[in-house]
Order: C-alpha cells, then sequence, then structure tokens
C-alpha cells in the first residue's frame, strides 16, 4: 500500500465514519489524542533503533506513518502539501 492509498483510506472513514473503526475512535477522540498517538509511536521508532530488529523497526515505522497521516487528515494537511513543502525547500 501507498501512502496516497493510506491517506485516502483515513479521508474516508473521515467524511463516512464506521463504528468499529480504530480510524474513527481516533477521530472522536481529537486532535490531542492523535498528536499524542503521534508522538508515542515516534518514541517507539526510537526505541526500535537502538534495540530492535529490522523487522521491528518497519513496524513502527508503520505505526508512526499511519498516525502522522491521521493527524495531517484530522489538521486538513495533505500529502500533496508536504510534497510541496519538500520540494520548496530542495529547489533552492
Amino acid at each position: 500500500m501507498q501512502l496516497n492509498e493510506l491517506e485516502a483510506i483515513i479521508r474516508d472513514r473521515q467524511q463516512n465514519p464506521k463504528p468499529e473503526s480504530y480510524t474513527n475512535r481516533l477521530f472522536d477522540k481529537g486532535v490531542n489524542k492523535i498528536a499524542q498517538k503521534v508522538g508515542e509511536e515516534a518514541t517507539e521508532v526510537i526505541v526500535a533503533a537502538l534495540g530492535q530488529g529490522k523487522n521491528e523497526q518497519i513496524a513502527e515505522l508503520s505505526d508512526l506513518f499511519y498516525h502522522t497521516l491521521v493527524l495531517m487528515v484530522e489538521r486538513g494537511i495533505t500529502l500533496e502539501d508536504v510534497y510541496a513543502e519538500l520540494e520548496r525547500r530542495h529547489s533552492r
């Protein structure tokens, strides 16, 4: 799955909530909880980098990417916004 596909699924969950959806539970709890999850996952990425194997690192990075995308959607930020900023920074 590509990040664009995951972003689309997360946006769909926001627009068409499903009661059993973990993504919707995060949206229901609001930006503070979502931001907290991003922080927790970032810490787990660091822990995995310092003492765990490649598979654990991949799993934690995947969690961080997911929760970051949920935060982005909650805040109205798209991957295209991020890509544009990266392009601006690297086209100087």
